[in-house]
């Protein structure tokens, strides 16, 4: 039998039905069987400040950084909110990450996809992302890329993917995504 990795999923948007998470979940139901994929909520994450890193920590901080810990690796799917990504995401980047030597990210096989409606696909925020993931020692999967603009045009209004085309994208993603955590994963 083969090994089923469990991927933590952080999606930068908060919006309930957001075009993110809507990728994610479309992400999740083409996923090979090698791959578990979890959304994980950040919505909920106390700002970052180490006044409260104490020996109880935040009840958010430490739910989020047990869950994050015991994944094989981590996909993030984000918006881009002022050509970075949005403070959410990067709150859940400093708390993981924190206290300084215990970060949960280090070593685990990353991917970044990035959901926009407009014409870039979040591209700036792919980029910054990934800098900050190289600081966090994520291996971040660098092909194929995913900026995926036009999203306001992605499903149809049963919820599925409405262009094939963009189906078949997004399955080559996951699928090289898993060939990609299946050779680096501890």
């Amino acid at each position: 039998m083969s090994k089923v990795f469990d991927v933590a999923v952080l999606v930068g948007s908060l919006r309930a039905d957001s075009l993110n998470r809507r990728v994610a979940l479309a992400l999740a139901g083409m996923a090979p069987s090698s791959l578990a994929l979890d959304l994980v909520e950040i919505g909920d994450l106390p700002f970052y400040n180490p006044d409260l890193e104490t020996e109880a920590p935040p009840a958010a901080w430490a739910r989020f950084r047990a869950r994050v810990a015991r994944a094989d690796a981590l996909l993030f799917v984000t918006p881009e909110y002022n050509r970075s990504v949005p403070a959410a995401l990067k709150n859940a980047l400093d708390v993981g990450s924190r206290p300084y030597g215990k970060g949960v990210f280090g070593g685990k096989p990353g991917a970044v996809v990035t959901v926009s409606p407009g014409a870039v696909g979040g591209f700036g925020a792919n980029h910054h992302l990934r800098q900050s993931l190289v600081f966090l020692d994520v291996p971040v999967m660098q092909q194929p890329e995913a900026y995926i603009g036009g999203a306001g045009d992605l499903f149809a209004e049963d919820g599925s993917i409405a262009k094939a085309g963009t189906g078949e994208f997004l399955g080559k993603i996951i699928h090289a995504y898993a060939d990609w955590v299946a050779r680096l994963a501890r």
